[in-house]
């Protein structure tokens, strides 16, 4: 593998406390040097970065990449592609597939597809329960030994309390976490929207936060009892903000994350009836958008993930009511979240942390050192101009899942190329770079 020399970019790696101008130079697929005006060796590419941020290549703890089962709405090919376009070079896939991944063989599935087909690391998530019906634990042990990063049912809540103390007890000898969509369905119902005012603008059945917020108060007890890891996925309300600062004061084993959407984006967007704006959980308020971003700050959320949920064409252009749950998310991502940085609401070092060290501390070393950009680690690497403004056209998506509210909206802040294990596995069109 060809050397790589990075050269003039503004280093930003939080898990290092770095943040200077600086070059960073790729060999053999490490990292091999950082430093100002580095020379570049014989047989060494440039790229050449003067104005954009270098910095170590996002993590994502939570998408969805279909296969097997609904390859009509994504790959393992086209999901890895997208993810890289995204700036993501490690990706935690969740187990709703069909099969669903309840089983080793389901796990060696996915692993040597992602080792043909993807091109950044996938990591899969197992089931909590056998065919995620939520009846019967899942072969926890042999999934871990399998190589899953975490146990979840997403999609559904663990069905019963008796499971997921089963779960989070495994968790607690197995050293993974449970990650958990928290929602009671017979309160959600078929809920299609927040519930709230404009619920009743679009006279349609509302999803309550305490939905959310009753099975988190649950799995919170549940963790407390068992040791266990319990991650809260995809929180999305003020009440589910201080549940789990609660629980982190009592000095319980609890770790959240938080979307894009969630952190960006409200109810409003589903006046009209916009089916690209319907995700579960719901968008909620401008309040609850204001608590998640605090929550973020204060480290009551430990993580932005992306739920990217890639569906077809029918599965949106249809009646709301009838339309699937979930937003596309990889390539948009950024672009979304810096409008957080551009209005003074996050930092840009804070923001690029929680995006990868990070997600990174979920992972383990397992996996070597992810989310840094430390000598010796993997040379995964995301190099974006954080000014550059773009307008989201789906028609160029590398997902499959064209389905994103944010269709036609303006953003600044665009993934200019992402690097792979040393490979360039994405460059837009403007990087330039001198082949040797």
């Amino acid at each position: 593998m060809k050397s790589l020399l990075i050269q003039g970019g503004r280093i930003i790696d939080p898990s290092q406390g770095l943040d200077e101008n600086a070059d960073l130079l790729i060999a053999d697929g490490t990292i091999s040097r950082l430093g100002s005006k580095t020379p570049p060796p014989p047989d060494c590419d440039v790229l050449h970065a003067e104005g954009l941020i270098v910095c170590p290549g996002f993590v994502d703890f939570h998408c969805h990449l279909r296969q097997p089962g609904f390859e009509a709405k994504e790959t393992i090919a086209s999901g890895t592609r997208a993810a890289a376009v995204g700036g993501f070079t490690t990706v935690c896939c969740m187990p709703n597939t069909n099969p669903p991944l309840d089983i080793p063989n389901a796990i060696d599935y996915v692993k040597s597809t992602a080792d043909t087909e993807g091109v950044i690391r996938v990591l899969p998530i197992g089931c909590i329960s056998k065919r995620r019906k939520g009846e019967e634990i899942a072969p926890t042990n042999e999934l871990s030994s399998a190589g899953v990063v975490a146990f979840s049912d997403d999609g559904d809540a663990a069905k019963t309390s008796h499971l997921m103390r089963q779960a989070l007890e495994k968790s607690r000898d197995l050293g993974l976490p449970v990650s958990e969509h928290c929602e009671d369905v017979s309160l959600a119902k078929s809920g299609q929207v927040n519930e709230g005012q404009v619920s009743k603008i679009l006279g349609l059945q509302g999803i309550p936060n305490a939905a959310e917020e009753i099975i988190i108060a649950r799995d919170i007890i549940l963790a407390e009892l068992t040791g266990g890891h319990l991650h809260i996925a995809h929180a999305s309300t003020r009440g589910s903000v201080e549940l789990i600062r609660y629980a982190k004061e009592k000095g319980i084993n609890i770790t959240a994350e938080v979307t894009p959407h969630h952190l960006t984006l409200t109810e409003d967007l589903t006046i009209g009836y916009n089916t690209n704006a319907k995700v579960n959980p719901p968008l909620r308020t401008k309040q609850d958008v204001k608590a998640m971003i605090q929550g973020l700050k204060d480290g009551v959320i430990d993580i932005i993930a992306t739920d990217h949920a890639p569906h077809t064409h029918a599965d949106k252009n249809c009646d709301f009511t009838r339309a699937a749950f979930g937003i596309s998310v990889f390539e948009t991502a950024l672009g979304s979240l810096m409008s957080l940085v551009h209005n003074g609401q996050l930092t840009l070092p804070f923001l690029i942390s929680r995006l990868t060290c990070e997600p990174a501390k979920l992972l383990g070393d397992k996996y070597g050192k992810l989310g840094t950009l430390n000598i010796g680690a993997a040379a995964d690497v995301t190099i974006f101009d954080p000014d550059k403004e773009w307008v989201v056209d789906t028609s160029t998506f590398a997902s499959k899942g064209k389905n994103t509210p944010l269709a036609g909206s303006k953003l600044k802040g665009k993934v200019m190329s992402t690097i792979y294990g040393g490979k360039l596995v994405y460059k837009d069109d403007a990087v330039k770079i001198d082949i040797t």
